[in-house]
């Protein structure tokens, strides 16, 4: 299937490793032009140098979404060597703190509203400029299923809810510029430096079987192929119908029914 997004441009935030590292690679095979940022200038510069052997142009810059002044910086750096952004994939998140309200401080909860949701709405801001000037452009929010319904702790799960609502809300207002805007709610991930992976290098094997037993109705970890699929169709000119959607990629391992 063509996906006819060949020779646009898409900016992937956290895009050096996990998930956003393979939403640029899905992107870079159909032939998107890509920009990532992260934190780590090794990993940066492995996943640039992946993505360049796809035979698209790709740029890595050092960056934090969850500074307000390094935003700004990315963006400019981003546009004045690739060009105008035509996808951009906010999927940098995580969370400032593991407590529930009896030890959340206050700053830890705002710190995690920084890294997931206040990051990825600036540089949406700076975007649509051109996306709606051109009358078409696709963002795409990395959310989870724990901002659907309950689990994590109330910092992550709170974010991850108010980036659903913003994105449901920006799609709706969107939708007559031909920008579209969705998010993906993916489940328990395995991969490379994340943190299901630290939970098994940290748990007896007999927990983690048994977490696994009790949460995955697939018997195994997700993997993060079928979310940087689903990405690049949301990027695409077929997925021109879907906005403001919460897609799940969990194996059935979430409960909501919406």
């Amino acid at each position: 299937m063509d996906l006819g997004i060949a020779g646009k441009n898409a900016l992937i935030t956290g895009g050096s490793r996990g998930l956003g590292r393979q939403a640029a690679l899905s992107l870079a095979a159909e032939g998107v032009n890509v920009a990532i940022c992260g934190r780590s200038p090794d990993t940066l510069n492995r996943t640039v140098a992946e993505l360049k052997e796809l035979g698209v142009s790709a740029l890595g810059v050092e960056a934090d979404v969850s500074s307000s002044s390094e935003i700004e910086s990315l963006y400019r750096s981003v546009t004045g060597e690739l060009g105008a952004i035509d996808i951009l994939v906010n999927n940098v998140g995580g969370t400032r703190s593991r407590e529930d309200i009896l030890g959340a401080s206050l700053e830890d909860f705002r710190g995690t509203f920084d890294l997931n949701l206040f990051g990825g709405f600036r540089l949406t801001q700076l975007v649509l400029p051109h996306m709606r000037g051109q009358k078409w452009g696709r963002v795409v929010n990395i959310v989870s299923i724990w901002g659907r319904e309950y689990g994590g702790n109330i910092s992550y799960m709170s974010a991850k809810a108010a980036v659903i609502a913003a994105t449901k809300h920006a799609a709706v207002t969107l939708a007559k510029d031909g920008v579209l805007v969705n998010s993906i709610a993916p489940g328990s991930i395995l991969h490379p430096q994340g943190s299901w992976e630290r939970f098994q290098n940290e748990n007896p094997p007999e927990v983690v079987a048994d977490f696994i037993e009790r949460n995955m109705p697939m018997g195994r970890f997700g993997w993060p192929e079928p979310v940087g699929d689903l990405v690049a169709f949301l990027s695409s000119k077929r997925a021109g119908l879907i906005t403001g959607a919460c897609i799940v990629v969990d194996g059935g391992q979430s409960y909501s029914m919406i």
